[in-house]
């Protein structure tokens, strides 16, 4: 280990991230990102940093700056992204959406295409949930045009998404029959892991996505799953997405968000239906609702 790696663990614990510094990566992330860095994160902000300091043998934070800006390559950036980004995510989360998409939106999807989107969908789990969702709900699915459009911002859980392979602990809580059903046990070295049927996989397109930047995506959808994202945006960014989100559905399109998450208080023109489910309506039941009551709470 070099003298400027020893310096690193050395003064791993001592490292401060000033208010300023704190400042300057919280905007630089809301430029990229829209994600709202509040001051309540500074120090979970300098603990996933100090991740980036060790891998770059980098001393301290005013460096890092300094290595950012002559990154012409975007790399670091992506990376610090990738690392300040919350992935929490299971299989099957507040899974009365996944019901609620069975017993209520597939019946009257009829025959036509089918197209969803999981929108901040981390390490693919719940692409995966919906679509295991909908290979339960439809006969002959085979036969059906259907297509699951699965983005985050971040590389890495990109690259673990598409690869399908989920240890023994993340699959916990999972009937066993669907695990059976949809899933290869593959051994490794240390437990078990499973890695889902190439038929879920060809279900599912995988795709980098920066919800703030430019969308190409040309069809619409029949549902957008946008779950525990909005949290980490400030109002003005959530009242920009959901409005985007509206001219990518279809007329009678869902939008499900997380059960942290509500629009109650946001300009929009979306049907309340219950708790995080809302619709895309020709004739809003009542345009731009800021009444606690528009969620049903």
């Amino acid at each position: 280990m070099d003298s400027e790696l020893n310096k690193i663990a050395t003064n791993y614990y001592s490292l401060k991230l000033s208010y300023q510094q704190f400042d300057k990566i919280s905007r630089l992330v809301y430029q990229i990102s829209g994600i709202d860095l509040h001051e309540g994160k500074q120090e979970l902000v300098k603990a996933r940093l100090l991740k980036r300091l060790r891998h770059l043998r980098i001393s301290d934070f005013n460096r890092y700056f300094k290595y950012l800006a002559n990154d012409k390559s975007g790399a670091e950036i992506q990376a610090m992204v990738d690392v300040l980004t919350t992935n929490k995510t299971n299989f099957f989360r507040e899974s009365d959406h996944l019901d609620y998409l069975r017993n209520e939106i597939i019946p009257g999807l009829g025959k036509n295409p089918i197209r969803i989107w999981s929108a901040g969908c981390s390490s693919g789990e719940e692409p995966y949930s919906i679509a295991i969702t909908l290979c339960e709900a439809i006969p002959d699915i085979l036969k059906s045009d259907i297509q699951i459009l699965a983005t985050d911002i971040s590389d890495r859980m990109m690259e673990r998404a598409r690869e399908g392979l989920y240890d023994e602990e993340t699959l916990q809580g999972m009937p066993s029959m669907l695990k059976h059903r949809y899933f290869h046990k593959s051994e490794a070295r240390i437990g078990s892991r499973y890695r889902v049927v190439p038929q879920l996989q060809s279900m599912v397109r995988f795709a980098k996505l920066n919800l703030m930047a430019e969308w190409p995506m040309s069809g619409l959808f029949d549902v957008i799953f946008c779950r525990n994202v909005m949290i980490y945006f400030d109002k003005p960014t959530q009242e920009k997405l959901v409005k985007r989100f509206w001219s990518q559905l279809r007329e009678g399109g869902y939008l499900m968000v997380g059960h942290s998450e509500s629009l109650t208080f946001l300009a929009h023109d979306y049907r309340y239906l219950k708790p995080a489910v809302y619709q895309k309506v020709k004739k809003p039941a009542t345009a731009h609702k800021k009444t606690a009551g528009s969620n049903g709470k």
